[in-house]
């Protein structure tokens, strides 16, 4: 378990069944916040996100890549064949010791596997199963394969992304993946509140596709209001201007004037005579007039560097920023300041850095992250300390390959 003074989660036990991106993200996000998280993987390989990139020179650590070691940190390891009864019947004793089991698995695959919600609240009333998948338990779609790009694309976020002229462009972020593990987290919360009225469990069924079309937002119901389909703008604005990136003389820079008293702020440190209108003061003129300003504004922030208008922007108070690279991101001072880039030793007593968690506790120190497990490295002490199996019980559940420790 992540290490925290007055954990927000501490005292919750996670068995986590997930896999590749969408639900590791969601058992990271309640392990950071001081849930213990144990993780049920297949005896011998493991999860098959430990393979993600293992073997690269620049992307791995201690024969673990990138994705491994950033979704799986503090977590615990018991490798068991869920396929086998042996196996089963383990996992259901660890049900039984369990507040929350959490997979991403595709619909069915737990009914088949016999550790749906009906058959785990049976073995603990109190237990919140939680799946995160491609299109839900309920649906046409139910069947259907799905990675983040396919819902992303479904979604309707892909329409709105990237230049008028371009084909529709990804997020760069895998916002489908991510998306899913946040609302699976979150669900898992409400449920965990829940049951402190109801002393019920429940089960929390996610949709990757659902999520995106939530975060469509504001924007969905201006289409549902108006039967109007917005197209891609680039990074422009279709309400406000400026609202866009331009290129400097080293890099790109991000004005964001919401708002006719930011635009105003803006002509005073810029007083170009092509934003001088005097009908600019308003917002509709200026949304007319946006290919005029955006030119006007573009033209000049090309003669100077990214910090020079930063410096001229920061000092007139006008919502800005640099577009930052990975590099200039993770080493931004108020990143820094946040401790949102950490430290993770690993067992081979080299440290990786990743980021931080978002979310800042007034009543909770911060988090001290614990390297990943090998696949099974916790088996014999969970089965033994948690469980009580005696020697001769653990022994013979791994001759038969029902555990890996």
């Amino acid at each position: 378990m992540t290490s925290k003074k007055n954990a927000p989660l501490a005292g919750l036990t996670v068995l986590d069944l997930t896999h590749m991106l969408s639900g590791p993200y969601g058992t990271m996000t309640l392990t950071d916040l001081g849930a213990r998280t144990i993780k049920i993987e297949p005896p011998g390989e493991g999860e098959g996100t430990r393979k993600l990139l293992a073997e690269s020179p620049d992307y791995s650590r201690d024969g673990m890549g990138a994705y491994f070691l950033t979704l799986n940190r503090s977590k615990e390891s018991v490798a068991l064949d869920l396929k086998s009864p042996e196996g089963r019947t383990v996992f259901y004793d660890l049900v039984k010791h369990a507040d929350i089991v959490f997979d991403n698995f595709s619909a069915g695959v737990t009914a088949r596997l016999g550790i749906d919600h009906d058959t785990l609240c049976a073995i603990n009333p109190r237990i919140i199963t939680c799946t995160v998948s491609g299109f839900g338990e309920t649906g046409p779609d139910t069947q259907r394969p799905a990675f983040d790009q396919v819902v992303q694309a479904m979604g309707g976020g892909m329409s709105i992304t990237g230049e008028p002229t371009m084909p529709p462009t990804r997020s760069g972020i895998p916002i489908g993946d991510l998306g899913g593990g946040i609302f699976g987290a979150m669900g898992v919360m409400a449920a965990v509140i829940a049951r402190q009225s109801t002393g019920r469990g429940q089960h929390v069924d996610v949709s990757m596709l659902d999520v995106q079309v939530s975060l469509l937002n504001y924007m969905a119901t201006m289409h549902l209001m108006s039967g109007n389909v917005p197209d891609r703008i680039g990074n422009g604005h279709f309400v406000h201007v400026p609202y866009n990136v331009y290129a400097t003389m080293d890099g790109h820079v991000v004005v964001a004037c919401i708002g006719d008293a930011f635009f105003a702020r803006f002509v005073e440190m810029l007083p170009l005579p092509a934003l001088m209108n005097p009908e600019y003061a308003g917002q509709p003129a200026r949304l007319r007039d946006k290919a005029i300003i955006d030119s006007a504004i573009g033209e000049e922030f090309a003669r100077h560097s990214t910090l020079h208008w930063m410096e001229r922007l920061r000092a007139a108070r006008i919502p800005c920023g640099p577009v930052n690279d990975f590099k200039q991101a993770l080493s931004d001072p108020q990143v820094l300041a946040r401790e949102m880039v950490v430290s993770m030793p690993l067992e081979s007593g080299e440290v990786v850095r990743m980021p931080g968690i978002p979310m800042k506790f007034s009543d909770t120190s911060e988090a001290r992250f614990r390297a990943p497990p090998r696949v099974g490295r916790d088996s014999h002490r969970i089965l033994s300390q948690m469980l009580g199996y005696d020697e001769l019980h653990i022994a013979a559940l791994q001759s038969a390959g029902a555990v890996g420790v």
